[in-house]
């Protein structure tokens, strides 16, 4: 069982221009607190078959958390132009936000961006050299989410079970106001009956 669960993450810039920073907004939901804080991590990924060309845009730490639904919001870089290959600049290109407790990964948002020129002419015929102030970045609103069991080191709060003694256990006991003068007996409807 997962004590975080992302409930929704909110692209504040989106469309956006492709050198222009992330911002959003992560809002998440924790089920018992938790001590350390939690690192989220965002990685642009252009060249899905390379590894090696992976850009860790930001991170950031997040804790100690408390129980209950918790929002934070991050601003992270654009990537680095000269680390992406220039065939995989325009088109689609993954964006990821990863969620790790004590550097174990819990979850991992995957988003696919769109990149392309801001106007039809240089969209029908790419200027060489690439000119990345004239890109813009469209991410899909559709995550891929993938969760991870991890140890969490604490346990969620267990549904109480314990059954008080007395009063509580009794049946229920009309009050005054329950009974008409005349000695009628409330139904189950809440109509007297006589």
């Amino acid at each position: 069982m997962s004590i975080v669960t992302i409930r929704n993450v909110e692209f504040l810039n989106n469309p956006a221009r492709f050198l222009d920073p992330y911002h959003f907004r992560v809002t998440f939901e924790c089920i018992a607190p938790l001590p350390e804080d939690l690192e989220w991590r965002l990685i642009y990924v252009a060249s899905p078959g390379n590894e090696e060309l992976d850009q860790e845009l930001d991170d950031c730490l997040v804790g100690p958390v408390p129980v209950g639904v918790n929002a934070f919001e991050f601003e992270g870089s654009a990537p680095n132009p000269s680390k992406i290959p220039p065939e995989d600049v325009l088109g689609v290109a993954a964006l990821i936000l990863t969620g790790s407790y004590k550097d174990q990964e819990f979850v991992r948002v995957g988003y696919y961006q769109n990149t392309e020129y801001d106007n039809e002419e240089m969209k029908e015929s790419p200027p060489d050299p690439i000119r990345f102030d004239r890109l813009v970045r469209d991410i899909n609103q559709k995550p891929r989410v993938t969760r991870f069991q991890i140890k969490w080191d604490i346990s969620p709060p267990q549904p109480r079970t314990a059954v008080a003694a007395g009063a509580a256990n009794s049946a229920a006991v009309p009050s005054a106001d329950d009974l008409d003068e005349d000695d009628t007996e409330p139904s189950a409807n809440g109509n007297s009956t006589s």
